[in-house]
């Protein structure tokens, strides 16, 4: 269906999908995602990003070398903190794959914001990613409609001046996150998730009870 599949049948069916082929993916479909992408808000309509799109293997490879480093910290507690969990550790087996096949993935899509970074700031920070989060789910919606795998991952920009000096960006461009793309080596199916009663409260927390209409 692409681009005409019912926005509900993507939500439902949309996942992490980090395996994926070598295969090529045709720029004017990644760049049809991306246009999707920019369709999202902003603050004060600032539309202040930018979108990097890496085939290079150079870049690939300086950046899957920075994703390496982190997963080496952040995987290995991972698999200690969930021994015994199956599930979860299937979910790190998966990003595992990524990690060891980062360079043969087939194109890596880097959002990226302009301006001032206030993010020391807990609410600056909510504030400076509010504009470009909404523009991520759009690209992943879109790439999930076209039959696309993507995940968005922050791992590799652990250090921001490494991997800004990897892409060529300037002091006032910050990289937000790295979305690996390609063919999916598995498919796509419904996702499991908490009934939406468990995680809702009303007025303040605890209360599950709705109020009366």
């Amino acid at each position: 269906m692409g681009l005409d599949m019912p926005l509900r049948e993507a939500m439902e069916s949309q996942r992490a999908i980090r395996r994926l082929k070598a295969d090529p993916v045709d720029n004017e479909l990644l760049l049809r995602c991306i246009e999707l992408a920019l369709k999202a808000p902003t603050g004060s309509n600032a539309q202040n990003w930018e979108w990097i799109v890496v085939r290079d293997p150079e870049v690939k490879a300086k950046l899957a070398k920075y994703y390496r480093q982190s997963w080496r910290i952040y995987g290995g507690l991972g698999r200690r903190r969930m021994r015994g969990h199956d599930k979860m550790l299937r979910n790190i087996d998966a990003v595992q794959w990524q990690v060891d096949h980062f360079e043969e993935i087939p194109v890596l899509v880097i959002p990226c914001l302009r301006g001032p970074r206030l993010t020391f700031f807990p609410m600056g920070a909510s504030s400076h990613f509010g504009s470009i989060y909404p523009a991520i789910q759009n690209f992943l919606l879109a790439c999930r409609a076209e039959g696309l795998g993507a995940a968005l991952t922050t791992l590799p920009l652990w250090s921001t001046t490494q991997a800004r000096r990897a892409l060529g960006l300037p002091f006032g461009v910050q990289p937000c996150a790295v979305i690996p793309v390609g063919w999916p080596k598995g498919r796509y199916g419904p996702t499991s998730r908490k009934p939406v009663e468990k995680v809702v409260h009303y007025d303040r927390w605890g209360t599950k009870t709705p109020p009366s209409a």
